[in-house]
């Protein structure tokens, strides 16, 4: 661009200086305008047009060269438009100056030119023009000062947001011109703050507006604004520019003398503070409140001001406030800048450098002004609005060169400053939403941010919407999210749920839709990446267990080459350092390459592989962390997994992600409340099992009640048995951990356990009247077919009877049509008569065993005879009595509670799950903690003796993690844990029952007697024979004393102790003879036996 010769302007000046009239000069101001376009924006530096026109302003002794100034100026923001305006910018103090002109017409021109320049500037520019606007505002005489806050006004309208952050810095400046000595600068400046105000967004605080303003300029009326605003609700989130303007007016406050305004002001603190979410806002507003909260909280005379500073003080510290100040890191503005203005630099194109730097010197200034802006767009992760970046960046390119070049310029810096900013590297994802499920709001207005290589770890407590979360993204129903066809996401189900489960692994992945592109030889190979070998692949996938599906799972998502992968609740080695001795943390390193990952991989979110076992979760590590170009977000409750695989931590606070560089460890630094996630012990939430019940005829807590003799068992479809010669027992203080490698066997040998199927070889003992609480590997097992119901309506419905209503839902108590015809046996009496059993109707005790009363058919209730186990199970009644035994059992315990709605919400409570939840949401609305958290209470509900927990860990947080294992070590019950963390189950079971390809090994201390049952008869008074009063002793204290360690029992001397029977009184003797009446009334109603005038076994 040649640069123009100086006399070429003299013209056009001489015109601008003779005009006679304002016509005349506005259109010498034209000509001038036009003939720096068409010469070019560097002419107004080499041509002094700039600073002739300066000069005219200046002239003290000619009003007409003032007044054509500032016309020429009002020409040159018209005509040449917004490229022109970093370059005027510098001339807005000489404009103002003329604000203070005799002349009317001149004040008229400056004031028409200010207005015209400054429409030129983008809201993003606010930051750069307000700086220069006070910095003519601390120095101007009164009416540039009144100018001043005129212009300040005239933002509010067009930049309203940028004007609202900014009221930090500005309001000070303005709240000193308010007391100006001159009338008219206090009345503009408080008319300014009043326009100023009204960017607060925040509708409780706009009816205050005119007060707040007016406590800036007479802190007399402080009182009385504090007094109005203690009595306003406040319900919207306060943000920075609220506390902008109330922060020092509550510093105010706080000093004063009155009790009433202190108490007023506190309880004003803590409202607003309780609607502050944003925890970097709250450190930097808030904290100057402290030091005053604080000399309320422990000075104030009125113990009722003391309790409420306390309090507040409690919420400003909760929010983020600090007692140390607000913190001392702040953006460094020159520094970003200078590293914008080196990038916008390096982009220019080449007809504009000379030697690498620009070749113009007002192309210098304007590059100045849009570095400002690009460093604030960085600041505030704005890089998708390409409207926004093309006023900010690309149009004040246009007066240099041409439009396309400008474009492309402005394209072209967005994108560079975009992958370099903060050394982040390229962003996938920068997007503000909400999140609500139902009417609950889960997130408020905030951002996911995600950046190519990262891996993070999402934390939160259960319920707070993480897999929510997940499930939106997965579906694209997050607000701003980019759609399947810009970023793929791909979310691992651990279920399988609705696919048939009947074809082999490999045919399984090669019938997938969206895989029917893909040779069956890249399948294979990535199923042998993911540990499939190929006996396994021909495996049939209804036979996997919960970790192989996994694996499965994951496998497939590789082949669909996602942008982003969702990996929910990974699992690994806890620390339980504080809850038990001699606890072992575990960390592995990643001394293993992985397999090549596909290149075209961009992103992963990682779902439900909280069932892999711990070499499969070791190599899950090592390969994320092997391959950085790949995006993970992650949710897990395993500290082992997230300390080493993530790079970033995303923590739920305030219905906001906040973002913390680092893994866990560093997190916890920052907050050491959160070390929950690394020992259970530090935890909050506190689980409350209730006793165990009573268990007829046991009197030794070392005896068997429950017990597998050489029991095989194996799946339809399958030649190999899951499960081959299996023998194992339970008692009552049995803690029993089951580890063993994924698909060994662990889950099969516990549904054997509990009935839900049953042994092809081999017989299965069970004491008859034992109840089994059992929480399943999926724990949407036992409430998949209520998801319509509300946790308390799913209690009630199962043992609304008396007895759990899932007892006649197992397999081994369901009659098969062979096993029905057994009912069309006859029986033949001791007189000849022949009789077919209808029904079992009743049970009692007979000596070692058990004798039940029997219905026959077409006969009366009067003809029911008692029968004794034995002879019943002779006859091939084996499954009716197990089926009787199962439902007297569960009446035991769940026939004497009652289902009221208030009492089950309390039992939920002390499981851990909302009470408002479990009352008023379904089932189906619940997260992956709450629903666990359900099916442990329903199953706890009939105050069971052994309570079995598959994979207890799954779905829980470190939080309820660390609850529900405080509460299994101070149960008295027996208790089976399923896990594959060794440290886990050696933390509370002091025996292992190890599981591995089928068969099963015993280590550790067991205290089993296998006889169930005593010769002699056990008081029902005994109360040494309950697991209630075993809890004085522990589980692992019996099991280590008792005679079992010696291997017989009866090798100790049995000590008898014979008590004199005492003479009753008379008043003993009535009430004896009253309840024998009560008795025999009840067996005139109901019929049976004739009972026995005794109270043995029957009273204390």
């Amino acid at each position: 661009m040649p640069d123009a010769p100086v006399t070429h302007f003299t013209p056009f000046f001489d015109a601008l200086r003779t005009a006679p009239t304002a016509p005349d000069a506005k259109g010498a101001a034209d000509r001038l305008a036009r003939e720096v376009a068409k010469a070019g924006p560097q002419s107004l530096n080499d041509s002094d047009v700039l600073t002739t026109l300066n000069a005219f302003a200046t002239n003290k002794k000619s009003g007409y060269e003032r007044e054509s100034a500032a016309i020429a100026f009002t020409s040159l923001a018209t005509i040449l438009g917004a490229p022109i305006a970093p370059l005027v910018l510098p001339s807005l103090s000489v404009l103002f100056d003329l604000y203070m002109d005799k002349g009317d017409v001149v004040r008229a021109a400056a004031s028409a030119a200010v207005k015209a320049i400054l429409k030129l500037f983008p809201p993003e520019s606010t930051r750069i023009v307000f700086d220069t606007l006070v910095a003519i505002l601390e120095t101007g005489k009164w009416r540039t000062k009144v100018g001043v806050l005129d212009a300040l006004k005239t933002f509010v309208s067009s930049a309203r947001d940028a004007v609202a952050a900014e009221l930090g810095t500005l309001l000070p400046k303005v709240e000193s011109a308010m007391h100006d000595t001159k009338q008219e600068v206090s009345s503009a400046a408080i008319k300014s703050a009043t326009q100023l105000c009204t960017t607060l967004a925040n509708p409780d605080l706009a009816p205050h507006i005119p007060v707040l303003v007016k406590c800036m300029s007479n802190p007399d009326s402080v009182p009385a604004c504090i007094k109005a605003l203690s009595s306003t609700t406040f319900v919207a989130e306060v943000t920075a520019p609220a506390l902008a303007v109330l922060v020092p007016l509550l510093l105010r406050a706080l000093n004063d003398r009155s009790m009433e305004v202190q108490r007023r002001t506190v309880v004003v603190t803590d409202n607003l503070v309780k609607l502050v979410r944003d925890p970097k806002v709250a450190a930097t507003y808030l904290s100057p409140l402290v030091e005053g909260v604080t000399k309320i909280a422990t000075g104030a005379a009125f113990p009722e001001v003391r309790a409420f500073g306390e309090t507040a003080l409690k919420t400003l510290l909760k929010a983020g406030a600090s007692a140390n100040g607000p913190p001392s890191t702040h953006r460094d503005i020159e520094g970003e800048s200078a590293a914008a203005l080196s990038t916008l630099v390096s982009h220019l194109p080449l007809d504009l450098l000379s030697n690498g730097a620009p070749k113009y010197t007002l192309l210098v200034k304007s590059l100045d002004l849009q570095a400002s802006m690009v460093a604030d767009l960085v600041a505030a992760r704005n890089f998708n609005d390409n409207a926004t970046w093309k006023r900010c960046v690309g149009v004040y390119l246009t007066v240099w060169t041409d439009e396309a070049t400008a474009t492309d310029f402005g394209e072209a810096a967005k994108y560079a400053v975009s992958t370099t900013s903060s050394d982040e590297g390229e962003v996938l994802c920068d997007t503000l939403f909400s999140l609500a499920y139902g009417a609950l709001l889960l997130l408020s207005h905030t951002t996911l941010r995600l950046i190519r290589g990262r891996r993070y770890g999402i934390l939160g407590t259960n319920g707070s919407g993480k897999s929510t979360l997940m499930r939106q993204l997965k579906d694209g129903k997050v607000e701003n999210f980019p759609p399947q066809s810009q970023l793929r996401c791909v979310m691992v189900e651990h279920s399988l749920q609705g696919e048939d489960g009947s074809l082999s692994v490999l045919d399984f992945i090669a019938a997938d839709p969206a895989l029917v592109d893909v040779p069956r030889s890249k399948i294979r190979d990535q199923l042998l990446e993911v540990g499939f070998d190929d006996g396994r692949q021909a495996d049939i996938v209804g036979g996997l267990s919960g970790g192989w599906k996994m694996k499965l799972e994951l496998g497939r998502a590789m082949l669909y080459n996602a942008d982003l992968l969702l990996l929910d609740e990974v699992k690994y080695p806890y620390d339980f350092h504080g809850l038990l001795p001699n606890a072992v943390v575990i960390n592995f390193l990643a001394d293993q390459s992985c397999e090549s990952f596909p290149s075209d991989v961009k992103a992963f979110i990682l779902t439900p592989f909280n069932q892999l076992d711990k070499a499969s979760v070791k190599w899950l590590e090592q390969y994320l962390i092997a391959h950085t170009k790949v995006t993970c977000l992650i949710v897990s409750h395993d500290s082992g997994f997230l300390d080493n695989v993530t790079t970033d931590i995303i923590h739920y606070e305030s219905k906001k992600l906040v973002y913390y560089p680092g893994n866990l460890s560093t997190f916890v630094e920052r907050h050491p409340e959160a070390k929950s996630y690394y020992t259970l012990a530090a935890t909050s939430v506190k689980f409350s099992f209730p006793p165990p019940g009573s268990l007829m005829g046991v009197r030794s807590p070392t005896r068997a009640i429950l017990k597998l003799s050489n029991c095989t068992f194996t799946y339809p479809g399958r030649s190999v048995p899951s499960l081959y010669n299996v023998s194992c027992a339970l008692s009552l203080s049995s803690r029993i951990g089951v580890v063993g490698p994924n698909g060994a066997g662990k889950s099969t040998l516990i549904k054997l356990l509990t009935g839900e199927t049953v042994p092809q070889e081999g017989s299965v003992y069970k004491h008859p009247a034992l109840r089994v609480g059992y929480v399943s590997q999926h724990a949407t097992h036992h409430i998949e077919r209520h998801l319509e119901k509300t946790p308390i309506g799913y209690i009630q419905w199962r043992f609304q009877d008396g007895h759990d209503r899932e007892l006649l839902e197992k397999a081994t108590r369901v009659l098969t049509p062979e096993e029905q015809r057994i009912f069309d046996t006859e029986w033949v009496g001791k007189d000849g008569s022949k009789r077919k059993l209808e029904m079992i109707m009743g049970r009692q005790k007979l000596k070692k065993s058990f004798q039940y009363e029997v219905k026959w058919r077409g006969l009366d209730h009067k003809f029911n005879t008692w029968v004794s186990r034995e002879d019943l199970f002779t006859k091939g009644f084996t499954k009716p009595v197990q089926q009787f035994d199962d439902l007297e059992s569960s009446r035991d315990g769940a026939g004497s509670r009652d289902t009221a709605a208030h009492l089950v919400r309390k039992h939920l409570e002390q499981i851990g799950l909302d009470g408002d939840i479990a009352q008023y949401n379904e089932i189906s609305g619940l997260s992956g903690g709450q629903k666990i958290k359900l099916v442990i209470a329903a199953c706890l509900w009939n105050n069971p003796q052994i309570c079995i927990l598959d994979e207890p860990s799954n779905f829980l947080d470190r939080e309820a993690l660390g609850g529900l294992a405080v509460a299994i070590k101070e149960w008295a019950g027996a208790v089976v844990i399923i896990s594959h963390n060794n440290e886990f189950v050696s933390a509370l079971c002091p025996e292992i029952w190890n599981v591995e390809a089928g068969r099963m090994s015993h280590q550790g201390k067991v205290g089993i007697i296998e006889d169930a049952f005593l010769d002699s008869k056990s008081p029902k008074g005994s109360g040494t024979n309950t697991p209630v009063r075993s809890r004085l002793q522990t589980p692992i204290t019996s099991a280590t004393g008792t005679p079992v360690g010696s291997g017989d029992e009866a090798s100790l001397p049995a000590a008898i102790i014979v008590k004199k029977k005492k003479k009753m009184t008379r008043n003993q003797m009535k009430a004896q003879e009253e309840r024998r009446r009560l008795r025999k009334l009840q067996w005139l109603n109901e019929g049976g036996p004739k009972p026995e005038d005794t109270d043995d076994e029957l009273d204390p």
